[in-house]
């Protein structure tokens, strides 16, 4: 685990199953129409349970999913937080039409909606590194900055990023090292 404290708050990056994290909120990285899938978002709905999809099902009934680059947040059913923040992240598509935009906006949205629903604690997965084909190295330098920005304005004293793999993990550790905070 490596960790980078900023004003008395704390960015941890760790190795392991965001399903495991003691935290307050877990980001999912959700498709835009909110309907489940594989990788972490799969691995999410079927850890946390039914309701998760049943709060999913309501939020498309009322407004339509969630756009790239927005969040929103339901229970965490079985999980051990109390909450489940869904974001859909950009697919690469070469770099020029937006991605790190919308996957900046990813995490400010989420960070942002942890401090609404009242969070100390969220963890997020890699988003968009995986079947969305961002590179990693770009999107775990985005995330880093982000969070390290959002969290300096927020009331949440601590953001995980949990990397499944240990190719990840290092990159996102190394981008946390770089951190100029």
């Amino acid at each position: 685990m490596k960790e980078k404290a900023i004003d008395g708050k704390v960015i941890r990056v760790l190795q392991g199953d965001i399903t495991e994290q003691e935290v307050d909120a877990i980001v999912n990285a959700a498709n835009s129409k909110l309907l489940g899938g594989g990788g972490v978002d799969g691995a999410i709905h079927r850890a946390g349970g039914g309701e998760i999809m049943k709060e999913c099902d309501l939020i498309r009934k009322e407004q339509g999913g969630c756009p790239t680059g927005q969040a929103v947040a339901t229970t965490a059913g079985k999980l051990s937080a109390d909450y489940v923040i869904h974001t859909a992240g950009p697919v690469w598509t070469g770099g020029d039409r937006g991605e790190d935009y919308l996957l900046g906006s990813c995490h400010r949205e989420s960070i942002r909606i942890a401090g609404e629903k009242g969070c100390i604690s969220m963890a997020f997965p890699g988003i968009s590194i995986g079947a969305y084909r961002f590179p990693t190295e770009r999107a775990a330098g985005i995330a880093i900055e982000t969070a390290a920005e959002e969290l300096e304005k927020s009331s949440l004293e601590e953001v995980r990023f949990v990397l499944f793999d240990s190719k990840s993990y290092d990159i996102y550790a190394q981008a946390l090292d770089k951190l100029e905070k």
